[in-house]
């Protein structure tokens, strides 16, 4: 079940403006019971001003008394009239942390996937083509200092991107028909150079 926004702060107003059950409440916002038992007891979330969910359109009064009536029923959630954009592929924030281990994990791409087109690269590391140009010819500004080093064991990167880029830059293996014949003829019982 998804959450309410802000599941703290509905919380808080649950507590203080219902009757419902800790339970229904620790449920509805995916919190612990013992959470929203502090909540009541002025010893959890004492600074945190409560957020209505029916103002918000994620409860209504109905679905309040409903469960404020039977301990046994559970709030649900109102699902948005407009979903939620997800967010799609593109460039992702790399902290500034990691940026400088952009070069290296360039490197290591070259090195070991050439295969990969310059855009593959720049999606996978999160980086320009100026930047690949300069590393591939040895121009770069640092180049002395760069290292080829995994993007998946620096974070830039998953496991899983880098294997789809590769698999995707890898060119279709077609098998000949002559290539058919030799594995046939393989697969059948060809004496071994030891029994003879």
């Amino acid at each position: 079940m998804t959450q309410p926004l802000m599941p703290m702060a509905t919380a808080v107003w649950l507590v203080d403006n219902t009757s419902l059950s800790f339970q229904q409440i620790a449920e509805f916002c995916s919190l612990h019971e013992l959470e929203i038992q502090g909540i009541a007891d002025e010893q959890v979330a004492q600074n945190i001003v409560g957020l209505d969910p029916v103002v918000n359109g994620q409860l209504t009064w109905d679905d309040i008394k409903r469960c404020q009536k039977d301990e046994s029923s559970r709030l649900k959630l109102l699902k948005d009239e407009i979903p939620a954009k997800m967010r799609s592929g593109g460039a992702r924030y790399t902290p500034v942390s990691k940026r400088q281990d952009k070069p290296d994990a360039i490197a290591w791409l070259l090195k070991h996937h050439p295969e990969l087109s310059d855009a593959q690269v720049c999606r996978l590391v999160g980086t320009t083509k100026p930047t690949i140009l300069a590393i591939r010819e040895r121009s770069h500004w640092n180049m002395s200092e760069i290292k080829s080093v995994d993007p998946v064991l620096l974070g830039l990167c998953r496991q899983v991107e880098l294997d789809a880029a590769v698999k995707k830059a890898a060119p279709p293996v077609t098998e000949t028909p002559a290539e058919a014949d030799d594995e046939g003829e393989e697969g059948e019982a060809a004496p071994s150079p030891e029994t003879e």
